[in-house]
């Protein structure tokens, strides 16, 4: 079990670690972590191998306007005058199964009687693995921090893991956002009563079925920039009829969120995405991302039965996703309002479990 406290947070330093695989999204769970640290009064070194996607997700970020937060290289964990001139951090996090550098190890396990709080956050995950392997410990059985121990943390949906990320006020937020005034500054095309459509995927194999659905009911699709800007593009020129479309310019978190309150139906992708598009309560289709091995036809459906979703709903997504052969339901207004209490219920059960930064803070306090 991971330990629990009702205590105030003691302020402590973290050093997180995250290399960019997937795009934006490693990197957009990283800085979101890191945000949430920084407004509960920790400090934060974010060492990261490719920051360039923090110029448009967190404009400022690299210019250290945060100063609870500071983003670093990856390569300068490696460099022998950077490490001598750390502060030693409280906790170490490995993000998403990176590995820190051998010579940060190296230098930490030789320069503090200690070990730091060692934590590997791993990626989200509806199976029943999250709950098993959740909070348990890994012993380093070799090189510089032999006998220290990691421990693994994962998020999930469910009781017994490590929950998701959920800033404070994040539903007052909500609540308090004007709709209406978003939707004619961003999408003045759609008209009055008309269905507002996000798109962030990478190249589902469902896309043409549903640019062709969009085109025949006159839905307003609004395309995020990158692979799904690119994938609608190529599919164009095969519609018979014209689509209500528009593309998005790259935007900050808070940005992207404010996308999701504002559409009637998100598709989204990966890992960030999905739970900020939960926390939306709209109706939404989740891309998974593709693995050779198909481990993530598994993992889907052990989402959509975490979902409790309906049928419709589990059909679209495995079609979207490739799956399932076959065509994509069409998208009626009672369908929508099916996914919509289907997506709302399952917040809700959210709401009432423990987040995944009062799990993490809980974790890095010092002992009695």
């Amino acid at each position: 079990m991971l330990p629990t406290s009702a205590r105030m947070p003691t302020s402590r330093l973290w050093d997180v670690f995250c290399t960019v695989i997937d795009n934006h999204g490693d990197l957009g769970v990283c800085w979101r972590l890191a945000r949430q640290l920084g407004q509960a009064g920790q400090r934060v070194r974010l060492w990261v191998d490719d920051a360039s996607a923090l110029t448009w997700m967190a404009p400022g970020a690299a210019q250290g306007q945060d100063r609870a937060i500071e983003v670093l290289p990856w390569a300068a964990a490696s460099h022998t005058d950077t490490l001598r001139a750390l502060e030693p951090a409280d906790v170490w996090i490995e993000a998403f199964g990176c590995h820190l550098p051998q010579p940060f190890v190296a230098h930490g396990a030789l320069s503090r009687a200690r070990q730091p709080v060692w934590i590997n956050l791993e990626y989200l995950s509806a199976e029943a693995q999250a709950r098993r392997n959740h909070g348990l410990s890994s012993p380093v059985m070799s090189g510089p921090a032999k006998g220290w121990t990691k421990r693994f943390y994962y998020p999930g949906f469910a009781t017994g893991t490590g929950g998701l990320l959920r800033e404070t006020g994040l539903m007052e937020r909500q609540q308090g956002f004007e709709r209406q005034a978003w939707r004619a500054r961003h999408a003045p095309a759609c008209r009055p009563g008309g269905r507002l459509v996000s798109l962030f995927c990478y190249e589902p194999p469902g896309l043409p079925q549903l640019l062709h659905q969009l085109s025949r009911s006159g839905d307003c699709l609004l395309v995020t920039p990158g692979r799904a800007l690119a994938a609608v593009r190529s599919h164009l020129p095969q519609l018979n009829r014209p689509l209500n479309w528009s593309a998005l310019p790259y935007c900050d978190q808070d940005g992207f969120d404010q996308m999701l309150w504002a559409c009637d139906l998100n598709f989204v992708r990966g890992e960030d995405s999905l739970v900020r598009a939960i926390w939306a309560g709209q109706p939404l289709v989740w891309q998974i991302y593709p693995q050779h091995d198909r481990a993530h036809h598994a993992k889907l459906e052990a989402f959509l039965d975490w979902l409790e979703a309906p049928v419709s709903l589990r059909r679209f997504h495995r079609v979207w996703n490739a799956t399932e052969p076959g065509a994509l339901p069409v998208i009626r207004e009672a369908t929508l309002q099916d996914w919509g209490d289907c997506i709302r219920a399952a917040r809700g059960r959210l709401l009432s479990q423990t987040d995944l930064l009062t799990g993490l803070l809980a974790l890095s306090q010092p002992g009695p």
